[in-house]
Order: C-alpha cells, then structure tokens, then sequence
C-alpha cells in the first residue's frame, strides 16, 4: 500500500520537498455536478437571474480559484499554471449542471488539486447565485477525471 505523501516519520502534516523532482507537463481534469430544480435551471438557461450571467460567473469562480488553491489548501504548492479551463454544460434531461476544469502547467507537482477546486468553487458559486430561488441546490460527484505527467503516472476513470 502507498504511503501518505504529507506525513512525516513522527506522523506530522509537511509539505512535500519537490526540489529535485524533474519538471513535466501535467495536466488533470476533474468534474461536479450540481442538481437543482427545472425551474432554476430554466432560469439561468433564460438569462432571468437577477445576479447576472450564472455561468460566466461560475466560470471566473474556478478559473480563479485554480489559481488560488495554495492559499486554500494547507500544503499545496504554489504554481505557476499555464492553462486552467472551466466549462459549464447544462443537462436539462437531469436538471442539472455538470462542470469540467482542465488544468495544466510545465512543473515539478501535480495540478489534480487545482482542477478539484476550480470544479468545486464553480459549483459553490453556482449556489451562490441560486440561494435565493432554491436553497436544496445539490453539488455531488466532484471527482477527478484524469491526471497525467509525473512519477506516479497516469490515471483516467475511463479506464
């Protein structure tokens, strides 16, 4: 079994020396999901809202937060992202939005928590925007797609 990356010998949080790791490219994608009422989903889909444009706020919210994540997360590192992509598709069948980030940069760490939060926060912010109409909003499935660049490998859950 792997060993957690962040604790030390005496079962203490650091943040882990990537000194001498070699730079790659690394990119990760991960998803969200946030289930509402066909009524609010038909408002934002209308442009009714009374905040604004829900999606291009939502988008700006991850693109944002991607780039923030190391001041949110404890032991993350901070990066220097060359591409970070958040894309909101409505899914009307379902009542709901599904929310992909991409995240990529040339580094010596991986982006997979960068992309969780973009997708998250764009969820949140979804929310945000919707508390007023509806306040069961459900944000679910915030997972990771995929990764790939670095030691440990590639993952994809399509395979």
């Amino acid at each position: 079994m792997q060993q957690f990356t962040h604790i030390n010998s005496n079962g203490e949080a650091n943040m882990v020396d990537v000194g001498n790791k070699a730079e790659t490219v690394r990119e990760a994608r991960a998803e969200a999901l946030v289930s509402m009422a066909a009524a609010t989903l038909k408002m934002i889909l209308d442009g009714d809202h009374h905040k604004g444009d829900v999606f291009a706020t939502a988008r700006i919210a991850g693109i944002q937060a991607a780039k923030r994540t190391w001041e949110l997360i404890p032991l993350c590192h901070p990066l220097l992202l060359t591409k970070v992509e958040v894309n909101l598709t409505a899914l009307p069948q379902s009542n709901q939005v599904r929310i992909e980030s991409l995240c990529r940069l040339s580094g010596k760490t991986g982006v997979e928590m960068e992309a969780l939060t973009a997708a998250s926060v764009a969820a949140l912010t979804i929310y945000d925007m919707c508390k007023a109409v509806q306040k069961d909003i459900v944000i679910e499935q915030v997972r990771l797609l995929s990764k790939s660049g670095g030691k440990s490998g590639d993952f994809s859950i399509e395979k």
